[in-house]
């Protein structure tokens, strides 16, 4: 078992083991490429590929395929991880030369996030809201209500929110404690008091009558043991929410995902900058310390321009742009 607790079973299970273990030991965020290789040891195995040896380009290439990406980024995502564990695996003298004959697909315009609007997130938390029990899951429906409210009212990512324990939660002083999170950082991320009352209502209803839960026990949880995990967050999201919802998306802005809810939240923050008369300039290093970027340049990619951005940076333009005169022929 790896450290993200990831069991591998194919021919490579010991090299992707040692691999995953390795990039988890420098501090590398390799959830993602980690489940990829599952998906890719799951194929070895179903296909009883039998020897390293055995891993051509053209079994490469299968697995590509049994795996469709309908967006080029996502294949190339996939694609890139596999070649890399194969060139990690030349390094390590493991084999002589890598099997991964593939190319990267071209990738087009990126299509632009779908920003929710603050009706659009009432209806998406209300019908959270309403998501029946499973015998896995009690008390569904208010928990993936917290979730999303927590999502969309303070732009977490999702892996912050499910990593995010009862010690974590501090309800007098309004203060959530982000721990090691990407880039190897911590942070301190206020909330007011509407989300407090969310959080509140959530800590006392989940938590058994007379039970305390300890500060290490997860603090959105199905069994009281395991945290919600980021891909059931995501498929609540993307499954039993957004197809129920039917909002229209317009061209060129993708399918919703609870990423968006980030962007979301950042966008908002702007547009809330100039309908108080801040200066968005001033007061971005601020957004970039909440959202735990590195440096403002990290948070401006989340900032698209949408039309109430543009009416209001016109308003302000006009309010100090010094008036023109009409000058007599």
């Amino acid at each position: 078992m790896t450290a993200l607790g990831m069991i591998f079973n194919s021919v490579l299970a010991e090299p992707i083991t040692i691999h995953v273990k390795a990039k988890c030991a420098i501090g590398c965020r390799f959830a993602g490429q980690a489940r990829a290789l599952r998906l890719f040891d799951r194929f070895l195995v179903a296909q009883r590929v039998a020897t390293i040896d055995a891993i051509s380009s053209d079994v490469i290439d299968a697995f590509l395929v049994s795996r469709p990406r309908r967006e080029a980024r996502a294949y190339n995502d996939l694609l890139g991880t596999v070649r890399r564990f194969f060139e990690w695996m030349v390094t390590q003298q493991m084999l002589t030369v890598s099997p991964v004959r593939a190319t990267r697909r071209r990738e087009g315009p990126r299509r632009r996030p779908f920003l929710f609007s603050v009706s659009q997130m009432r209806q998406l938390l209300e019908l959270a809201r309403q998501l029946p029990d499973r015998n896995r899951g009690p008390r569904r429906g208010p928990t993936y209500y917290a979730i999303f409210a927590v999502l969309y009212g303070l732009g977490l990512r999702v892996g912050e929110v499910s990593r995010l324990s009862m010690g974590d939660l501090d309800l007098d002083r309004r203060i959530l404690w982000i721990r090691n999170t990407k880039f190897g950082k911590s942070r301190l991320v206020p909330f007011g008091p509407r989300l407090e009352n969310v959080l509140r209502m959530h800590v006392e209803q989940s938590r058994p009558a007379q039970q305390q839960r300890s500060p290490a026990a997860p603090l959105f949880t199905f069994n009281g043991q395991g945290s919600v995990s980021p891909n059931s967050i995501r498929n609540a999201f993307r499954d039993h929410l957004i197809p129920r919802l039917g909002f229209v998306v317009p061209p060129g802005i993708r399918q919703p995902r609870v990423h968006d809810l980030r962007h979301s939240f950042a966008v908002g923050a702007l547009l809330r900058w100039y309908r108080a008369g801040v200066d968005p300039a001033v007061r971005l290093p601020h957004l970039s310390t909440f959202l735990g970027h590195i440096n403002p340049s990290a948070t401006a990619v989340y900032l698209m321009m949408t039309e109430e951005l543009l009416d209001e940076a016109n308003r302000r333009f006009s309010a100090f742009a010094p008036a023109t005169t009409k000058v007599a022929p």
